[in-house]
């Protein structure tokens, strides 16, 4: 089908058809899915779509951009993009008029498998119902503050923005107390000592000049110890910027808020790729073999079924990998082994019961440090790699090392753990932030350079970031105009 015809009414007929029986076997099937609203759009719609991720959100460069390589590879047949399903109640769901009517009954069949996955799954909880309202209201702001201070300098704060996106706290539901930013010390100059006891007017002169001049000496220690602002790491970088960055204006805060918010989002898909892929594969498979179809489409859909879920030499494909997990933890818990039944009361045929399980209350990590076994591994041919030199080489095939490894790239939803350390760094305003590499996430040293002349731009003060880099301690800074790298240990306060 090209990309200028329209779906005819037989195609459309079918397709409805298909879709309710679709929807009838899934409930049979005891999914939960939201409402869905479908959409037929053109392959230039859905490109569209997929590059900013939700209909209706800002404007930017970079979404651009993502159009056009995502377009291109569509165009020369290197990728496609079968559906878009936005996490909404009801969920809408855009199908490509592109597709025949058979790929687009396993899109339906795959749609409310993310949709029951949304609606169930712990992390999703929090998401708000609305939210292509909110990015609607959101880009409407965005775009009366480039007219109102110029599109240029909007776009070049989004830059710096956006360089920091990832870095947000979804778990953060109690506001700071008022006046927490306030440096305090130990007591206070001038304050009246109070008489240890009643009896203190009798201690000698000597004595009580002795007490006050400790007491003066303490109260002058205490004044050049500052305590650490904020008390304990700051995770939620956009949120900690948007209420203490000086000299922000009101818009430049929204901005960041807004950021954050549209961010809150999307971290619960990104915190169960694996899972939430593996889900809707597992259930499309599991729908589409319920119905009446031909040779030639059952066929045409084992092709379509084992081009989605074909595995990649280079990166892990979450379609495969949470597909088989899946797979395997209902095998394992419909056939359980002597030692399962007695040790651990496992009875035979609780397979799906499990997976519904593992769909309401795991993320990627979790469920990967939880299911994934030797067997499995080694099935998949898992593996860890990095590059040395100029190639990249497999440097790990031992299970428990890849099952660990695959959860710690995981962590964190894939970025470095990075938190606010200190934003008043050497008494004089500046950004300390530290890199925790221990979970699983390194930095890469030119683009974190590149990120904090983006910091910078918000914060208006030097900032730094401590890091390790080859088992030492490396801090990066950045005044403003040049790039500084030293050990910490060299201490240049």
């Amino acid at each position: 089908m090209s990309d200028s015809t329209t779906p005819d009414k037989a195609y459309l007929a079918r397709l409805e058809r298909a879709m309710d029986e679709i929807w009838g076997i899934a409930r049979r099937f005891d999914l939960d899915p939201y409402p869905v609203n479908f959409e037929l759009v053109p392959a230039t719609i859905m490109y569209e779509f997929g590059a900013y991720g939700l209909p209706g959100r800002f404007s930017h460069w970079s979404r651009g951009k993502a159009y056009y390589r995502m377009k291109t590879e569509y165009d020369y047949g290197l990728s496609k993009i079968y559906e878009l399903v936005v996490n909404t109640n009801p969920s809408y769901a855009f199908l490509m008029e592109q597709n025949d009517v058979l790929q687009n009954m396993v899109v339906v069949a795959h749609v409310l498998g993310h949709t029951d996955f949304f609606k169930n799954n712990v992390y999703f909880h929090s998401t708000p119902p609305n939210m292509i309202d909110k990015v609607s209201v959101s880009a409407d702001r965005i775009r009366k503050y480039e007219f109102d201070h110029g599109e240029e300098e909007v776009e070049r704060f989004l830059d710096a923005v956006l360089s920091i996106e990832e870095h947000i706290d979804p778990h953060i539901t109690l506001k700071r107390p008022a006046g927490g930013g306030e440096t305090q010390v130990a007591g206070r100059p001038g304050e009246e000592r109070q008489r240890a006891s009643e009896y203190d007017d009798l201690w000698s002169l000597s004595e009580r000049e002795k007490r006050r001049q400790e007491e003066d000496e303490e109260r002058e220690r205490a004044r050049h110890k500052r305590r650490r602002f904020p008390a304990e790491p700051e995770k939620d970088l956009l949120k900690f910027l948007a209420e203490y960055a000086p000299n922000l204006q009101p818009w430049q805060r929204d901005i960041l808020l807004i950021v954050r918010e549209e961010m809150l989002y999307f971290v619960p898909q990104m915190r169960t790729k694996v899972l939430n892929e593996g889900w809707a594969s597992y259930w499309h498979s599991k729908i589409i073999h319920e119905m009446d179809l031909t040779d030639a489409e059952y066929t045409a859909f084992a092709q379509m079924h084992s081009g989605v879920l074909a595995p990649s030499r280079m990166r892990v494909n979450p379609y495969h990998l949470g597909y088989h997990l899946l797979a395997d933890i209902e095998r394992r818990w419909d056939n359980p082994t002597e030692e399962e039944r007695e040790r651990l009361g496992r009875q035979p045929g609780q397979g799906r019961a499990q997976i519904f399980a593992v769909r309401e209350m795991e993320s990627d990590a979790s469920a990967l440090r939880n299911y994934l076994t030797k067997e499995l591994v080694e099935r998949l041919d898992l593996y860890l790699y990095r590059k040395v030199e100029d190639e990249w080489v497999i440097v790990e095939k031992n299970w428990e090392k890849v099952r660990d490894g695959l959860a710690a790239s995981m962590t964190n939803y894939g970025i470095p753990y990075i938190a606010i350390w200190d934003a008043d760094y050497k008494g004089n305003t500046e950004l300390m932030l530290r890199h925790y590499a221990e979970e699983g996430q390194e930095l890469d040293i030119p683009y974190a350079e590149k990120t904090l002349e983006h910091l910078y731009r918000i914060w208006s003060r030097p900032v730094h970031i401590e890091t390790v880099r080859e088992g030492k301690p490396l801090r990066l800074s950045y005044n403003g105009e040049r790039h500084l790298r030293v050990s910490p240990d060299d201490d240049d306060d």
